[in-house]
């Protein structure tokens, strides 16, 4: 099962992909975290540390893995039954890659992210932000970043099992 959890910043995304999590840890999944955020500000710092601290008081047992970059090989190396991966979020690890400013190792990436999905035994749920709703960026780098997420969005998506779009802390099913 693969379900991508789509929404705007602060619409309740990442709480709902946890919510979704929390059913497969009732029958007995161990449940895994794969973070990609990485600090490059004071206020990002103290994003991470909340989360890892809210990850640390939930009743799920949560495996962490953090990694900015590999994700696919991450996904392989950790990949068993019985598990669900909770993968927040797509966008932070685009980011990371454009800031790299090196084409190459985002094309790859993407490919291997693509690939990997569809040949695990482990369900996912992936969290990536909906910026497609907006108004053309100005500067190169973010028109980049908007037209990258679109199409790692849609090309998710179309491999994806489930795909909701959560608005104003509020679930919409996109495919089911």
């Amino acid at each position: 099962m693969i379900h991508l959890v789509l929404g705007g910043a602060r619409s309740g995304k990442s709480r709902f992909a946890e919510q979704c999590v929390a059913e497969y840890a009732a029958i007995g999944y161990q449940c895994v975290y794969l973070a990609t955020a990485t600090a490059l500000d004071t206020e990002m710092s103290q994003r991470i540390h909340q989360h890892q601290q809210d990850r640390v008081s939930s009743p799920h047992g949560w495996t962490l893995h953090e990694q900015a970059f590999d994700i696919a090989q991450t996904l392989v190396a950790i990949d068993k039954p019985q598990q669900v991966i909770l993968l927040d979020c797509l966008t932070l690890l685009l980011t990371n890659h454009l800031l790299l400013d090196d084409g190459a190792s985002w094309a790859t990436q993407k490919i291997l992210l693509l690939d990997s999905l569809t040949s695990l035994q482990s369900d996912v749920v992936l969290v990536s932000n909906e910026v497609g709703s907006g108004i053309v960026p100005m500067g190169e780098l973010n028109r980049r970043f908007v037209d990258e997420a679109g199409w790692l969005n849609q090309a998710v998506a179309a491999i994806s099992d489930q795909v909701t779009l959560v608005v104003a802390g509020l679930p919409l099913v996109l495919k089911a």
